[in-house]
């Protein structure tokens, strides 16, 4: 497709001017001049801060002393996806290829999901707020098993903190931290955002080490924090480079990883199914796990496709885990206590064997469905995912203004379908710089978490935006996006 197509002609003189007008908006190099990003910026939280650290914009102080933290990604997008007409009794009509979680119904192989449990009358009390003491052994049993099989260095359940979903488990961490030197990669997962400030060092979405070490003793790094498998790039650090990072923990660094992802892993061709990866198979403690200063942030969430449970938990050194539960007693007040207790039969080793198989076996084939459709409409991935189930869609192939994020999601919107734009995983908390320039403009994050027909629905969506500019050139995109559900209604009224 030319970078640079001509619109098609219209008929009157009236038409021709709209239509030049149009063709000189398409290659307008400044979010000022976009439509789409001028939305993102209308919304409280998303205008650029001041020049000087920690000022906020006047406009949207408008409770004193209350400063909006913006909305992530996913909260963005669904409320324009609202504006557009969704809603969540209607949303099979739509293909949410933005959606942050995995398919929740059966799929072949994997064993059922609990539909009822019994609840005690002693779980209808406040559980502690480092969670209920059987669940924390379950944990720490499996992780000894899974991946400390010989150590001499094992879990105990003083070493798990069982927290209510995975943001309260980075926000009970952040909130620990003290003034120190952290750091996070770009791209990575937004959360973040309102927790650190600090550097980049990826390669093809790959951390690296001997960079990391240099800066750690030259700009005195205390805390760093990633995710693995990586959100939005479908990467992952594993064997001696996961070995190398938890090493660096070792440099009086403490290493705070995401571990969500950890089951979602793609075997090669010939390679077994049922592997997981975790920071936790390198710590070389030689009395306990606490000799290394490594903290693990998983759950039920994404693995055991249960993210209406809200039962996740941070394993890490003794010490952490009694300062989460002071730190949890004023963010969160603690997980739910009968949820806690029906989780426990799920950690069994044979059952959890049993789960990951078959969500391999299950995710890898949407994956490579996935990827087959995007490169049959030219859309061609740099780097494949590995991991996770997200795909990280490079657009700068395509025509202005189709080739930024913001723009591409706002026109898929009008087909019924969501994506994720690109600049919500620059980790950028003083908002300053013009989204233009962020690294991440010209990206947009794709789930294969949902089920097969729904994405279908979702890249049937892509094509045809795509085939309307092949044969209609692009007079019709990049403006007219409906600003609010008032503005829906009166279109329809």
């Amino acid at each position: 497709m030319a970078r640079h197509e001509r619109p098609v002609r219209s008929g009157t003189p009236l038409d021709h001017f709209r239509d030049v007008v149009r063709d000189v908006m398409k290659h307008y190099r400044s979010e000022h001049d976009s439509e789409a990003h001028q939305i993102f910026r209308s919304q409280a939280g998303h205008g650029p801060k001041g020049v000087l650290p920690q000022t906020i914009n006047p406009d949207e102080e408008t409770v004193p002393g209350i400063e909006h933290p913006g909305s992530t990604g996913v909260i963005y997008c669904t409320d324009r996806a609202i504006a557009n007409g969704f809603s969540y009794a209607d949303s099979h009509s739509w293909s949410n290829l933005g959606q942050g979680a995995p398919e929740v119904g059966p799929i072949p192989g994997a064993p059922a999901k609990p539909t009822a449990f019994e609840i005690p009358t002693d779980s209808l009390e406040y559980a502690p707020t480092t969670g209920v003491k059987a669940l924390r052994e379950a944990v720490a049993k499996l992780y000894n098993e899974t991946y400390r099989v010989g150590k001499a260095s094992q879990y105990t359940f003083e070493n798990v903190c069982i927290v209510p979903g995975g943001r309260s488990g980075l926000s009970r961490v952040a909130a620990v931290i003290g003034d120190v030197y952290c750091s996070y990669h770009v791209p990575d997962y937004t959360a973040y955002d309102q927790v650190l400030s600090a550097f980049r060092r990826l390669e093809k979405y790959k951390l690296n080490i001997e960079q990391t070490k240099r800066d750690i003793r030259t700009q005195g790094l205390a805390v760093i924090v990633a995710s693995n498998p990586r959100n939005p790039t479908g990467q992952a650090i594993m064997g001696e480079d996961l070995k190398s990072l938890v090493a660096l923990s070792r440099e009086k660094t403490t290493l705070v990883l995401d571990e969500f992802y950890s089951w979602y892993i793609y075997p090669e061709e010939g390679q077994e199914y049922g592997q997981s990866l975790s920071s936790a198979a390198y710590i070389e403690g030689k009395r306990d796990a606490d000799d290394d200063s490594i903290i693990i942030v998983d759950g039920l969430t994404k693995n055991w496709r249960l993210p209406g449970w809200r039962v996740c938990w941070v394993l890490g050194p003794k010490n952490l885990v009694t300062a989460l539960s002071q730190s949890g007693s004023f963010l969160d007040g603690g997980a739910n206590h009968p949820l806690q207790l029906a989780a426990i039969p799920l950690l069994d080793a044979e059952r959890v064997k049993q789960e990951k198989i078959a969500l391999q076996k299950h995710f890898k084939a949407k994956r490579d469905h996935v990827l087959k459709r995007l490169d049959d409409m030219g859309l061609r991935v740099d780097i494949p995912p590995t991991s996770t189930f997200y795909i990280w869609l490079n657009l700068e192939h395509l025509p202005a203004p189709l080739d930024n994020g913001l723009t591409f999601f706002e026109e898929l919107l009008k087909e019924k379908t969501i994506v994720v734009p690109g600049i919500f995983f620059e980790i950028n908390p003083s908002h300053r710089r013009d989204l233009f320039s962020s690294p991440c403009h010209h990206f947009v994050r794709i789930s294969f978490g949902p089920p097969l027909k729904d994405l279908d629905m979702g890249l049937d969506a892509i094509e045809r935006v795509l085939r309307r500019v092949r044969y209609e050139g692009m007079r019709h995109i990049g403006h007219s996006y409906r600003r609010s559900i008032d503005g829906l209604n009166a279109i329809r009224s």
